[in-house]
C-alpha cells in the first residue's frame, strides 16, 4: 500500500465519522486539499461552491494532524450563525470546538482553562478578536507558538476586491505572517473571482523574514489553489421585474405557499425585513424578521425554526448570509437586489444544497441602486474625519475610549468605530488597555485604493442590472462573474426553460399589500440622557435629561426607508428636490396619523419648526394640521445667531452643540397645555431636544413632536 493511499484510507474514515455515512466519500478536490495540509503543510486557498464540503476539509485534517501531536485550529470565521453551526458539526465528529466572540464573555475564562489543559481541537474566533488587547496581547502569543493548523472562513473578505469590506479581515496578513513555518493555512470561500483569488493567494504566502520552506520542501509563499466548479444544478433562478414595492409584496402574498419547503426572504434594509415580516404574519404566514438588530438570542431561536421547518421563511437582512448551513433549504426570494453577482450568487448558494431542486427568485427595486450607492460609501474611511482622529489621539495624553474620542471628533459612533479599525490595520492607531493611541508612525490616505475599490463597487453594480435584464442563461452569467471557465447554460433557469414561477398576482393579496403600505405612523422615541461630552463642548448638560425639559413621544408619518410611504417621502427630501407645500394625499396621511395617536392630553395649539431647505413644506404642514385640527397656529420657533450650525452625520455631542441655544419662543403667545411642534425631517433627534427644552421654558406643559419623516 502506498503512502497516499494509506493517507487516503485514514482520512476517509475520519471523513465517514465526520459525516455519519459508512459508503460516504471525497468530492473532488477535499483529499487533495486536506492532504497538501497533513502530509505537505501547505498553505492552500479552496474555491468551492457551497455545499461542496470546505468545512470537511479543515475538520478531518485538523483530526490528523492532532493524532500527529498538532496543536488546535485556529478557524476564523465571521458570522455567529455559522459559528454555531461549525460548533455542531464539529462535535458530531467528536472534534473538540468552542468559540470566543462578544456573546460568550463568561466562558472565555474556561475557554482558555480548557487551551491550556491540550483539550480543545479547534477555537473558533471572529477577525474582531483578534484585536482585543486581551486577547491579541496575552492569549494569541501562546496560541501562535502551539497553532496546528490556522483556517480563514469566508477568505473574500481578505482581499480589498471582494465583495464584503471587512478591515478587521486585513488584520490576517499580520496573523499569517507570525505563525511559524510548516505550520499549513487553509483559507476557504464559495465566492471569488479570479482577481480575488490572486490578491487572497498573496496574502497567504505572507512570512516574516525569509521563511523558505515547509516539510515538504516547496517554498511556503507557493499557495496551493484548488477551484472547482461553482455550477449550482439544484437551483432554478429567475427574475420578475414589478412596477412597485406594493406589487412585490402583492406577488409574494399570492405565492408565497406556492415555494417549496421552507426558505430566506431576503430584503436590503431592515425596516423592510420589519415591514415584510409583520404583512406577512398579519395574513397568517409562520415567518419572522431577522437583521443586525434583533436581539442575539432571537436570532439564534430564528435559526432553529427554520432549520427545523416551523416557520415558512425568514425576511433577513445580510445578517443571515455566509455560512448559515441548511442544506434543504427550499426557496430563496429577494424582495430587492444585492450590489453585485458575487454577493447575490453567496446569497442563494444557501438554497438546495441537499435538494434536487430549490427555487431562487429575484424581484428587483427601483430604489435598489440609491441603497446600493449607500452601502457602497459607508464603510470608505474619509481623508478628513481621519486627520481629525489622529490629531485627536496624538494631543491626548493617554489611551481615549470611543464614546471620549467621539466627543472630540464629530463622528458618530459607528463610522467611527470603522475608521479607527482601518487606521488600526494601518498602523497608525493602535488598540490598547484603556482606548486607542496613536502609534506616531506616519499614515496617508490611500486615495487611489479606495477609488479603486469604489470603481469595482459601481462596476459590480452594473453587472447586477445586467443580471436582472439578461435573456440568455442567468447561472452562466454568475459563473463567468465569479470567473468559472466551466460555465455553460444551465438548462434550468428562466430563461433556458422559461419562467418556472406564477407572474399573477390576486386582488386580494394586491388589497392587503396595499393597505400594508399605507400603514402610516413611526414613533419618535424622546432624549433621555445628555450626550456623553458635551460639558467639554461648553453646554451645562451631564447625566439624564430633566422630566421638565423632555418631549412627550412623537410621531412620523414614515421613515425615508420604509417600503410604503418611504418611497414619497424620499421623492420630497431628495437632493435637488424643489421646496413646495405639502402634497395633499401626504397632508392627509398626517392627519391619520394624528387621528391614530392615542396621546394623554389633546395638544392646544400648534408650532412650526423653523426650516432653511424646507419653509414652505414645514410651514404648510403645521398650518394644515392646525387647520384640520381646529387648533391655533401660535407660529414659528426664531432662530438665533444664525440657527443651527453643522449637518448632519456627526455625532450626538455635536450635534447638540450645534443647535442648543439656537432657538428661541420669546415672541410666541406659548399656551400652558400640550403642543404640538411640528418637523419635517427627524435625524438625531437633538434638534427638537432643543427647541422642546425652550417651549417648556415658554410655558408648554408637553411638547408633542409630528414630523413627515424620520430618517433610517
Amino acid at each position: 500500500m502506498t503512502t497516499t493511499t494509506s493517507a487516503r484510507a485514514e482520512a476517509l474514515d475520519v471523513l465517514r465519522t465526520l459525516v455519519g455515512r459508512d459508503d460516504a466519500d471525497f468530492h473532488d478536490g477535499q483529499f487533495e486539499a486536506i492532504e497538501a495540509l497533513v502530509d505537505r503543510r501547505r498553505r492552500a486557498l479552496v474555491v468551492q461552491r457551497t455545499g461542496w464540503g470546505k468545512s470537511a476539509v479543515y475538520f478531518v485534517a485538523t483530526l490528523l494532524l492532532r493524532r500527529r501531536g498538532g496543536g488546535p485550529t485556529v478557524l476564523v470565521s465571521p458570522l455567529l450563525a455559522l459559528m454555531r453551526d461549525q460548533i455542531a458539526a464539529a462535535q458530531r465528529a467528536g472534534v473538540r470546538a468552542v468559540a470566543i466572540n462578544s456573546t460568550n464573555a463568561h466562558e472565555w475564562r474556561d475557554v482558555l482553562a480548557q487551551l491550556d489543559r491540550d483539550e480543545v481541537d479547534v477555537l473558533l474566533v471572529s477577525p474582531e478578536r483578534l484585536n482585543n488587547p486581551s486577547f491579541r496581547d496575552e492569549q494569541l502569543p501562546q496560541l501562535v507558538a502551539r497553532i496546528g493548523l490556522l483556517v480563514v472562513d469566508e477568505a473574500h473578505c481578505i482581499s480589498d476586491w471582494g465583495h464584503d469590506f471587512r478591515p478587521d479581515y486585513r488584520r490576517l496578513r499580520d496573523l499569517i505572517a507570525r505563525i511559524p513555518s510548516g505550520v499549513p493555512v487553509l483559507a476557504t470561500t464559495a465566492t471569488a473571482n479570479s482577481r480575488v483569488v490572486a490578491d487572497v493567494a498573496e496574502q497567504l504566502g505572507a512570512l516574516e523574514g525569509d521563511q523558505e520552506s515547509t516539510d515538504a520542501g516547496a517554498p511556503a509563499s507557493d499557495v496551493l489553489v484548488i477551484r472547482g466548479p461553482l455550477a449550482r444544478a439544484s437551483l432554478r433562478l429567475g427574475v420578475l421585474r414589478l412596477p412597485n414595492a406594493q406589487s412585490r409584496l402583492a406577488w409574494l402574498l399570492s405565492h408565497l405557499d406556492d415555494l417549496p419547503g421552507s426558505g430566506i426572504i431576503y430584503t436590503l434594509t431592515v425596516s423592510a425585513a420589519n415591514d415584510t415580516a409583520r404583512l406577512l404574519r398579519d395574513r397568517g404566514y409562520e415567518v419572522r424578521a431577522y437583521t443586525g438588530q434583533t436581539d442575539a438570542d432571537e436570532r439564534e431561536e430564528s435559526e432553529a425554526l427554520l432549520k427545523d421547518n416551523r416557520v415558512k421563511a425568514l425576511v433577513a437582512t445580510s445578517a443571515l448570509g455566509m455560512g448559515f448551513d441548511k442544506p434543504d433549504l427550499g426557496f430563496v426570494v429577494h424582495l430587492g437586489a444585492p450590489s453585485s453577482p458575487v454577493s447575490y450568487y453567496q446569497q442563494v448558494g444557501r438554497a438546495g444544497r441537499a435538494t434536487a431542486s430549490a427555487d431562487v427568485l429575484l424581484l428587483p427595486g427601483a430604489e435598489d441602486r440609491d441603497i446600493w450607492h449607500y452601502f457602497a460609501t459607508a464603510s470608505m474611511p474619509d481623508e478628513d474625519r481621519a486627520g481629525r482622529v489622529l490629531t485627536a489621539l496624538s494631543a491626548a495624553s493617554g489611551p481615549l475610549s470611543t464614546p471620549a474620542l467621539e466627543a472630540m471628533v464629530d463622528i458618530r459612533r459607528t463610522p467611527l468605530e470603522l475608521l479607527l479599525k482601518v487606521l488600526d490595520v494601518d498602523g497608525a492607531v493602535a488598540r490598547v488597555q484603556g482606548g486607542w493611541v496613536a502609534t506616531g508612525q506616519p499614515w496617508t490616505y490611500d486615495a487611489d485604493r479606495y477609488t479603486r475599490i469604489a470603481a469595482e463597487r459601481v462596476a459590480e453594480q452594473q453587472h447586477m442590472i445586467e443580471y436582472e435584464q439578461l435573456t440568455t442563461c442567468r447561472m452562466e452569467f454568475l459563473q463567468r462573474a465569479l470567473d468559472d471557465d466551466t460555465a455553460a447554460p444551465c438548462g434550468r433557469c428562466d430563461n433556458c426553460a422559461g419562467p418556472w414561477f406564477a407572474a399573477s398576482i390576486g386582488k386580494e393579496a394586491t388589497d392587503a399589500a396595499a393597505s400594508a403600505l399605507d400603514r402610516v405612523g413611526v414613533p419618535i422615541e424622546p432624549r433621555r440622557q445628555w450626550p456623553t461630552g458635551a460639558d467639554r463642548l461648553g453646554l451645562p448638560l451631564r447625566g439624564r435629561i430633566p422630566a421638565e425639559s423632555q418631549y412627550e413621544e412623537g410621531r412620523a408619518l414614515a421613515r425615508l426607508t420604509d417600503l410604503g410611504w418611504g418611497g414619497t417621502l424620499r421623492e420630497i427630501f431628495a437632493a435637488g428636490a424643489a421646496d413646495g407645500p405639502v402634497p395633499p394625499n401626504v397632508l392627509a396621511a398626517c392627519v391619520r396619523v394624528l387621528a391614530d395617536w392615542g396621546w394623554a392630553e389633546r395638544p392646544v395649539a400648534v408650532v412650526a419648526m423653523p426650516s432653511r431647505s424646507k419653509p414652505q413644506l414645514v410651514a404648510s404642514l403645521a398650518r394644515g394640521i392646525a387647520e384640520v385640527g381646529r387648533l391655533p397656529l401660535v407660529g414659528t420657533l426664531a432662530l438665533v445667531d444664525g440657527g443651527p450650525t453643522g449637518g448632519p452625520g456627526g455625532n450626538s455631542a455635536f450635534r447638540l452643540a450645534g443647535v442648543w441655544g439656537r432657538f428661541s419662543a420669546a415672541d410666541l403667545d406659548v399656551p400652558a397645555g400640550p403642543v404640538l411642534l411640528v418637523d419635517d425631517l427627524v435625524d438625531s433627534r437633538w434638534t427638537i431636544t432643543a427647541a422642546a427644552h425652550e417651549l417648556r421654558r415658554a410655558g408648554a406643559t408637553a411638547v408633542l413632536p409630528f414630523a413627515l419623516a424620520l430618517r433610517g
